[in-house]
């Protein structure tokens, strides 16, 4: 049974559910053969010739089956297509970052009923009301889901999101507004959403309650690790007690950025030997040599703990948010590697091929 906790963010209460957990052990009748055929051959024996009828029958080999490291077990995707979505309500909408900070950001609520059974990592579609200037509906755009397969409201019925508005000025000075972004972030309470998916297994968890996890966020990339932590550190499950080391590193502009960071903060005092928090927020803070804060800036300062913790079988390492987080990483990693006589292009395809290294960039 799961059950939820309440949070630094405070929200409707739910009474949660049970979450039934079934094994099924399948033994088989018998042995798979494979049948040879018959071979014949003559054989002399002094004076005589003796026809020798051979049957050879050989064990089957056995089928080799990669098993995932990460939660995969009975994940569901593509449930609800855009010929065919869900039509959730919206619950919540609130914007959760300060009137000064550059952008809107909203967290969303979403009811499901229990209808579209995601895991935490996993992303849904929106598809907006309206059509587009061909008369057409809208394409779907994907959001990393931002709640634990509880959901915030415990009960298994809802799914979150987390959005920036997105509005811009294009080269002939013209505002321009995305459709979806928009769309979400203006929604009111009661307000219908069509939803699809559940889709992707690159974010999903580790299944070692044991495992160090590194997560790297820019904005919204949040998401995906907001459901992570939820699931770690504000629930209980019988069959999932996180004990390793989770470590988040997240890259804002401005503190008035910053994501959840009371609920982040709430987390660190209930397990601070298990939750580490840094902040890179890079119009306000500097390193020691005065170069703005990025998320790669403040990693670079825990670059040999860094390093020795991905050299380690059970450490994940997961990536979201924008593109360009990737490259800055990428070189302080190279850089480290290259101390090891290591190449770090090589390295992290092996990490990527354990599952180790999972990324999720836009």
């Amino acid at each position: 049974m799961a059950t939820a906790v309440t949070a630094a963010v405070s929200f409707p209460s739910s009474k949660s559910t049970t979450l039934p957990t079934r094994t099924s052990i399948i033994l088989p009748d018998r042995i798979p053969f494979k049948k040879v055929p018959l071979h014949y051959r003559d054989v002399s024996t002094g004076n005589r010739v003796v026809s020798i009828r051979a049957q050879v029958t050989t064990e089957a080999p056995a089928k080799v089956v990669k098993e995932s490291k990460k939660n995969e077990e009975g994940v569901v995707v593509n449930k609800f297509k855009p010929k065919n979505p869900y039509t959730g309500r919206c619950l919540l909408n609130t914007k959760i970052t300060g009137d000064d900070a550059p952008g809107e950001t909203w967290h969303m609520v979403f009811s499901t009923e229990g209808e579209v059974p995601y895991r935490e990592g996993q992303s849904i579609g929106v598809i907006a009301d309206g059509v587009d200037k061909n008369g057409k509906p809208h394409k779907l755009r994907l959001y990393s889901i931002a709640s634990s397969a509880l959901g915030d409201f415990g009960d298994s019925k809802t799914v979150s999101l987390c959005v920036k508005r997105l509005v811009y000025t294009n080269e002939k000075g013209e505002l321009v507004k995305g459709v979806c972004s928009n769309f979400l972030c203006d929604l009111k309470p009661g307000a219908e959403v069509n939803i699809t998916g559940p889709v992707g297994k690159e974010m999903l968890m580790p299944k070692d309650p044991n495992a160090t996890i590194i997560m790297l966020a820019t904005g919204t990339g949040i998401a995906p690790f907001r459901s992570f932590l939820w699931k770690m550190f504000f629930e209980k499950h019988e069959d999932y007690n996180f004990n390793g080391l989770a470590w988040l590193f997240l890259g804002v502009p401005t503190s008035s950025s910053l994501l959840y960071k009371e609920e982040f903060e709430k987390m660190k005092e209930k397990a601070p030997e298990n939750f580490r928090l840094d902040f890179a927020v890079s119009r306000e803070q500097t390193n020691e040599k005065g170069e703005k804060m990025y998320i790669q800036t403040r990693m670079a300062q825990y670059a040999e703990e860094l390093w020795q913790l991905l050299k380690k079988d059970n450490t994940f390492v997961y990536m979201c948010g924008l593109k360009g987080m990737e490259k800055g990483i990428d070189d302080i990693m190279a850089g480290l590697a290259a101390r090891d006589g290591i190449d770090w292009t090589e390295y992290k395809r092996q990490l990527k091929k354990a599952e180790q290294w999972n990324v999720e960039v836009y």
